[in-house]
């Protein structure tokens, strides 16, 4: 971890959270993950190195701690009453976020393996129906891992890139920005239906609930600035 060699909290803060991906290992600790392969689904881009270097760290600094898991091998990681603390920076975090640093998005940042491990934490499964609903995402824009299925029942959700083999009840198709646009608020879903961006195919209540089970993400709901505000801030710089 670097240092920065002032007392000031904020700079301690930032020596044990501020290296790349703690923050985000902290946000997906928080969000309930806390198997090292369900904090890389979370977290696609890291390597095992880097992800196992972070969680030591954040052990050693005891905002995290490890157990070993019972009858497996392998640990799970869980935060700290420290660790907890941090609930309220990462919510202040991803409120600024929304309002100010989502303006240039660039094509790598529009990760659809992210967006669908959200959409499979954030799926409202008492919207669905009884028994097993199989779903399937289609981005129309790219070639890799461009199909995602998702598998409900018994209060669970399977998230699978690869073809599970089972019938599907409802297609839902759209380009990667435009379905997470859709996510993330900055997209009217019922407008982005209206308009066709998004297209739903199979079950009839399925398709009619739509706005239901499909949840949006947590930040979906922050204000934006307002129009002054951003004239204010042009106006600054």
């Amino acid at each position: 971890m670097r240092q920065y060699g002032q007392f000031c909290p904020i700079a301690k803060s930032a020596e044990i959270i501020g290296d790349p991906w703690s923050i985000l290992i902290i946000r997906e600790l928080l969000l309930g993950s806390s198997r090292f392969n369900v904090l890389q689904r979370g977290l696609p881009r890291i390597s095992p190195t880097i992800l196992s270097k972070r969680l030591k760290e954040l052990d050693e600094r005891r905002v995290i701690i490890r157990r070993r898991l019972k009858g497996h091998r392998g640990y799970a990681y869980h935060l700290t009453a420290a660790g907890r603390e941090l609930s309220g920076v990462m919510e202040a975090l991803a409120v600024w976020g929304m309002r100010w640093a989502r303006d240039k998005m660039a094509p790598s940042d529009l990760d659809v393996s992210f967006l669908m491990f959200d959409v499979q934490r954030r799926i409202d499964r008492t919207a669905l129906p009884e028994g097993e609903t199989v779903l399937c995402f289609q981005f129309t824009d790219i070639t890799n891992f461009c199909h995602w299925w998702l598998v409900c029942r018994d209060g669970e959700v399977d998230l699978c890139y690869e073809d599970p083999g089972k019938d599907v009840d409802c297609y839902v198709t759209g380009t990667s920005r435009d379905m997470i646009g859709i996510w993330m608020g900055d997209i009217a879903l019922a407008k982005a239906l209206k308009a066709g961006s998004v297209q739903l195919m199979g079950a009839r209540h399925l398709c009619r609930t739509f706005p239901k089970w499909f949840a949006l993400s947590a930040a979906a709901q922050t204000p934006r600035p307002t129009a002054a505000e951003r004239r204010s801030v042009a106006r600054a710089g």
